[in-house]
């Protein structure tokens, strides 16, 4: 066969100057007789070869020259020749698609880099590389659900995967299957109270779903939907595995939520919570628009930046809260908490870790409790006290840039009258509108018996004192009342303190305003003071500062004190400073109108631990839920909830070790500290 197909391909293939083939093969026409010999020459090129055989004793008719020996079959020469070359163009590309294939069996894929080494299967958990994996199903829920049940579970510390699927369902026909289940129950219902059964608030309260759902329906208000969860969980080991599961199977069980691990069907239930979207365990259970909402956790739990400090520990998942408050529309804050509660401690670490940021630090401390830290980080402390010898003038005026205009000059000083206006007002107590106007009058011109105008270049004059005010005072004969009440601070007792020249330096990157040793009445005074001269240096030169206000409570007591504090928590942003204020009585600092518009200026707001009688002001003003407010109560030391924008986490305040010997409040740590270095705690405090 191999040798006819040779003489084909001979025969159509374009004549040669070849030699002559010989070859042997059988006549088409005849029967089966011995092989006769066939010569085979090609005379020219392209002249149709010459065939000739010897006579055969059976066929003696004369052969026609030419083709005409193979007669039709030159038609199937033709297209067995094309199959066969298909044929062998198949089998080239088989092997070329063999070599290919095994060539990308040597090649890493994407499939080997995910893949694990191993994987087992077994009916209550699966195990993959070392990690052991199992899937629990909801199947049951109560009557009543609240929202926001799967936070909780969400905001467990463990690695999970939740699959959700919900199908929505035909409402028409949902209706037609609640009809007649409707008066399946109510039938029910007769033949109880036919049979003199004692009610059943079971099927009582199933005919009153049934009949609500129905009407809902009815009007388009809900749609009916079968909703399915899986909860895949993994650990290290199994026993930790079966520890988990347990905890999950019993958080959820008090809502009254069952839920059964998917025994036999571990497989499924893990590739039904991988992001295939397919459901392969197929456990849903019917759910209305409202329940159904309840599932999606729409509280974030997580308060974690790039940027910023740490504040603590998130309490719901262990996570870090790192946060910068500059970040924040503006960077203003307020601490709540009773006495006790951390206050101040989470306060000084905040102060201590934005300090190693590059922030300045100013802070009014009334109870010397941040002596410790400043001179820990090499700080200023500034006693401010009738002792002391550092001394603040309240006539001082912000010092203007070089380049100010008069209109700029002006402001300084319409802005000075009006806070000593506001300072007037705390020493001398309330005055009539008479007085008012001559104070106002009289601080116009003492500031002009000093040489000091609209014009910038004045400005640098030296300020007035206290006395020269007074002066000015006896010079009007309506003024007699004011004088006197003011002699005490001219000449009298407070005279140091008010009648010096401003000798504070605040050229350091940590300043501390103590007011300790000033009483108790007289510390709202100081404060303002100490405010007003913070905040004219902080106008100077736009830098990112925190301003502090320890017991801002008891300036709230005042109205021009608190007034103040409120112009300083509005304008704060704009010169790139965040004030912090600090208070512990929270009813007394809301029951004053700048008491809660501070709050509501301050978009960082840490509570701490609460007391009974004040919790029902703070859920109010904070908005919180009873589960919060609940947390409040029961917290812990340096324990609450802390909200930083839109979003609130429970936190738990912590510093390392050294950080906690720095800023401890705690007197039995202090007297420890001090017993260590061999000193008491007097000699501690004075050095």
């Amino acid at each position: 066969m191999d040798d006819a197909k040779k003489i084909i391909d001979s025969i159509l293939a374009p004549a040669t100057n070849n030699p002559p083939v010989n070859t042997g093969m059988a006549n088409p026409t005849a029967t089966a007789q011995p092989m006769q010999p066939v010569q085979i020459n090609t005379t020219s090129v392209g002249a149709p070869a010459q065939v000739q055989t010897e006579p055969s004793p059976v066929a003696a008719a004369p052969q026609k020259k030419g083709f005409s020996l193979f007669g039709s079959r030159t038609m199937s020469i033709d297209i067995g020749k094309q199959k066969e070359e298909e044929r062998l163009k198949k089998e080239a590309a088989k092997r070329e698609e063999e070599a290919r294939r095994t060539y990308e069996k040597g090649l890493a894929s994407i499939r080997d880099l995910i893949a694990p080494s191993s994987v087992q299967i077994t009916p209550n958990y699966i195990v993959i590389n070392d990690l052991f994996i199992r899937t629990l199903f909801i199947f049951n829920y109560p009557r009543y659900i609240f929202p926001n049940w799967l936070s909780p579970l969400i905001n467990i510390d463990q690695t999970m995967d939740i699959g959700m699927f919900i199908y929505p369902r035909d409402t028409k026909g949902v209706l037609d299957t609640l009809r007649k289940r409707s008066g399946q129950v109510q039938a029910a219902l007769q033949n109880e109270a036919e049979k003199g059964l004692v009610r059943n608030p079971e099927l009582e309260g199933a005919y009153q779903d049934i009949e609500e759902l129905r009407d809902r329906l009815t009007r388009g208000e809900e749609k009916l939907f079968q909703f399915a969860i899986y909860i895949t969980i993994y650990s290290k080991t199994l026993d930790e595995l079966d520890m988990l599961s347990s905890r999950i199977e019993s958080q959820l069980g008090g809502s009254l939520i069952y839920s059964k691990r998917a025994g036999f069907q571990m497989s499924e239930g893990f590739r039904s919570t991988i992001p295939l979207g397919s459901d392969l365990l197929d456990v849903a259970r019917n759910m209305n628009t409202g329940a159904l909402s309840t599932a999606f956790p729409f509280a974030s739990m997580d308060l974690t930046s790039n940027e910023g400090i740490m504040y603590g520990i998130n309490r719901h998942n262990n996570s870090l809260i790192i946060f910068d408050r500059f970040s924040l529309e503006n960077a203003n804050a307020v601490v709540f908490a009773k006495s006790g509660g951390g206050k101040s401690y989470s306060v000084k670490l905040e102060a201590l870790r934005y300090m190693m940021t590059g922030a300045e630090i100013i802070i009014i401390d009334p109870e010397n409790e941040y002596k410790n830290l400043c001179k820990v980080v090499g700080g200023s402390f500034l006693n401010m006290s009738l002792s002391s010898d550092d001394r603040i003038n309240p006539f001082d005026l912000t010092k203007l840039p070089d380049n100010a205009t008069e209109a700029e000059a002006e402001d300084n000083i319409r802005n000075a009258l009006i806070t000593l206006k506001g300072l007037f007002n705390l020493l001398l107590g309330s005055m009539n509108p008479e007085e008012d106007a001559i104070v106002e009058k009289a601080l116009a011109d003492v500031y002009t018996s000093k040489g000091i105008s609209k014009d910038p270049q004045s400005q640098k004059n030296p300020p007035p004192l206290m006395s020269d005010f007074h002066e000015v005072l006896k010079k009007i004969p309506q003024a007699d009342s004011i004088v006197k009440r003011l002699d005490r601070y001219v000449t009298g007792t407070f005279s140091n303190f008010f009648n010096q020249p401003t000798n504070i330096n605040m050229n350091n990157p940590f300043v501390v305003f103590n007011i300790r040793d000033l009483e108790a009445s007289f510390r709202p005074i100081a404060m303002y003071m100490v405010l007003d001269f913070i905040w004219s240096k902080i106008k100077h030169e736009k830098k990112k500062r925190l301003l502090i206000v320890d017991e801002a409570w008891t300036m709230m007591e005042h109205e021009d004190a608190a007034r103040f504090i409120f112009s300083i928590a509005k304008r704060a942003r704009k010169y790139y400073c965040g004030l912090t204020t600090i208070a512990q009585d929270v009813e007394d600092f809301l029951g004053n109108k700048y008491g809660k518009a501070i709050i509501t200026n301050s978009s960082l707001q840490l509570l701490l631990r609460q007391s009974p009688a004040s919790i029902e002001a703070v859920t109010k003003t904070f908005n919180l839920t009873q589960a919060e407010a609940a947390l409040l109560l029961e917290s812990g030391v340096g324990e609450g909830l802390f909200f930083a924008g839109l979003n609130h986490v429970a936190i738990k305040i912590i510093a390392s070790y050294t950080e906690d010997q720095i800023v401890t409040t705690s007197p039995k740590q202090q007297i420890e500290q001090a017993a260590a270095a061999g000193t008491t705690l007097e000699q501690t405090e004075k050095t």
